[in-house]
């Protein structure tokens, strides 16, 4: 039996989160550790709180145009989900339980306007939105289907497509508790599709992840349907190895349960709703029946990130107490001396960092000639003819897939580069901020810094985003198809109904490679940059953070006294590491 899945975890979450709410409560700690990260840990404690009460959530997420409203009423057996929207009247829909269906628009400034069912189609929500004051923040779905009885789902716009919006599923996702993310068997796995998966569900380690292939009664045979589920489930595996992959057709199963006319069998409409069944059957067994246990995992995550910071604060300030007010004053003038130093190491650091990512620019280039080489010869090779003089390659199927191909492949080469690189120089960074930390001579102090940065982002469940994800975002490359070789993709498409795609690859295949080889340059350049701004913002924060703590102390060791310090610090530690010894029963 999975230990989550029983009484016992919710009851050691809230045996912890009573341990620290004792801590937080504790007016002479508060003085101690300061009314910011007191306040911070109410707010930690408060996102637990709602984690803990709010129902599973079934988040669907993808790009435009994709089908999530279908998928979502065929699920549910009916039209709740708004579809056929345009991208200025999409809303984010939430869709739960209710005896009475009803639906709701709330608005940004907390107002509440009733709608009807009809309203929020295209063309009524677009009136409806001009006459209210505020914007939409999303519509509330009621509905008494049965599923969702046993979950909330969230029906997200189209990633990219508004950048507000886009803030705003980010917020749903770091709070979801499982993810379907819809794609399109017409638009195989755009390049944004795969970096979103990558720079933002991958890093949250969702237990389970659907991807459901969507649209595919509108492939002409059941052999286009096997390639284009090989390419998905390839990619998929590649970038989050848990994901389920399903190809589906949300509307032919939509029709079907609600007797409608469903589209025209093309030989694989047997594979589809077959495929929507064992989709729904892995909802019922995977999610639904797991549920608890999922949200379990997940608000454990939450208890642990806060115990951790919260030791790492009192252990710190546990060394300072042990030293009198002059070996405080002492440690001030050698911290502001050893900032001095740091700033030297700093600059030291980074020529080195400098070298480093000169290096791997130079191995990332070595890497596209070897890569664009052997590119070539593949181009050449789907013009071999056989003895007969026929073409070994159906130019159909060429004329078909080889542009997404060369573009699937070139960007694939692309990525491999700067994530190999990547990691290394996040390496760097790490090193050199814990060589950084160590020069300030405070123990525990890199782990702080670490842990008030997290604090910092995971304030309120407005900016509720991980680190992980936090530091894909702060390199920012590779989030967008390389520039410059994106124009002369271009151009081979526009020529490509005129003459053979492989000819026109082959005219442009030097540019392609100049162009990827300049575009490399300029992401390192770009990683340089970025690493600089890290080093310098860890130098800043570190110094900050040590700053902070030896003023906190000196003001301390004045204010209250020693033993009442010292008391006062063992007693929170205590509760604290039975906290952490809770905490080690269960597994990351």
């Amino acid at each position: 039996m999975d230990i989550y899945n029983n009484r016992s975890a919710a009851d050691d979450i809230e045996t912890i989160r009573s341990k620290m709410r004792a801590v937080m409560n504790d007016r002479d700690l508060g003085e101690i550790l300061g009314s910011d990260f007191m306040e911070e840990l109410r707010s930690w404690d408060a996102m637990i709180e709602k984690r803990s009460s709010e129902p599973f959530t079934l988040v669907i997420l993808g790009e435009f145009k994709r089908g999530k409203s279908t998928i979502i009423n065929a699920l549910l057996g009916k039209e709740l989900a708004p579809s056929n929207v345009s991208p200025e009247t999409y809303t984010i829909n939430e869709i739960s339980y209710g005896e009475i269906p009803k639906v709701e628009a709330v608005l940004e400034n907390g107002d509440r306007r009733i709608l009807t069912f009809k309203d929020i189609t295209r063309d009524r929500l677009k009136i409806k939105m001009r006459l209210y004051p505020s914007k939409i923040a999303y519509l509330d779905i009621k509905d008494n289907a049965q599923i969702l009885k046993e979950m909330r789902i969230v029906d997200t716009p189209g990633l990219a497509d508004l950048e507000d919006l886009d803030k705003q599923v980010t917020e749903y996702l770091v709070n979801a508790d499982a993810i379907m993310y819809a794609t399109s068997s017409l638009l195989p796995f755009s390049e944004t599709e795969q970096v979103y998966l990558a720079s933002h569900i991958q890093p949250q380690r969702f237990g389970m992840l659907y991807v459901l292939v969507n649209m595919m009664d509108a492939l002409n045979n059941r052999q286009d349907v096997d390639k284009i589920m090989r390419r998905f489930t390839r990619i998929s595996e590649q970038i989050v190895p848990n994901a389920i992959v399903y190809g589906i057709s949300g509307y032919d199963e939509y029709q079907r349960k609600t007797g409608g006319q469903r589209p025209a069998d093309k030989g694989s409409r047997e594979f589809y709703e077959t495929q929507f069944l064992q989709f729904e059957l892995s909802l019922k067994r995977d999610i639904i029946m797991q549920k608890d246990v999922i949200r379990t995992k997940r608000v454990f995550t939450m208890v642990e990130n806060m115990v951790g910071e919260t030791y790492s604060k009192i252990r710190m300030f546990m060394d300072m107490a042990e030293m009198d007010q002059k070996v405080l004053e002492n440690k001030t003038r050698d911290f502001d001396a050893q900032c001095e130093q740091l700033a030297e190491a700093l600059a030291e650091a980074k020529p080195k960092l400098h070298l480093n990512i000169t290096e791997m620019q130079q191995e990332a280039e070595k890497w596209m000639y070897e890569f664009f080489a052997k590119l070539r010869q593949s181009m050449l090779e789907c013009r071999k003819k056989d003895e007969n003089g026929e073409d070994i390659y159906a130019q159909e199927d060429i004329e078909k897939y080889f542009y997404s191909y060369l573009m699937e492949k070139v960007g694939e080469a692309y990525r491999t580069c700067i994530e190999c690189h990547r990691s290394k120089i996040n390496q760097f960074v790490a090193n050199t901020s814990r060589e950084l930390a160590r020069k300030l001579g405070l123990q525990e102090l890199s782990n702080s810094a670490q842990a008030a940065d997290t604090g910092r982002l995971m304030r309120s469940m407005n900016t509720n985003v991980t680190r992980s994800v936090m530091s894909v975002k702060l390199f920012g490359t590779s989030e967008t198809f390389p520039p410059a070789t994106m124009s002369v993709f271009s151009l081979i498409l526009k020529k490509k109904m005129q003459t053979n795609i492989i000819d026109i690859a082959l005219e442009n295949y030097d540019e392609i490679r100049i162009n990827i080889v300049n575009d490399i340059k300029n992401v390192y350049q770009d990683l340089e940059v970025k690493a600089l701004q890290r080093l310098d913002s860890m130098y800043h924060h570190q110094t900050e953070v040590g700053k902070e703590a030896l003023n906190q102390a000196k003001e301390v060791m004045v204010t209250i006294d020693g033993k009442t310090v010292e008391e006062t610090l063992s007693r929170a530690n205590a509760l604290v590491e039975e906290c952490i010894d809770i905490l080690e029963k269960y597994p990351d």
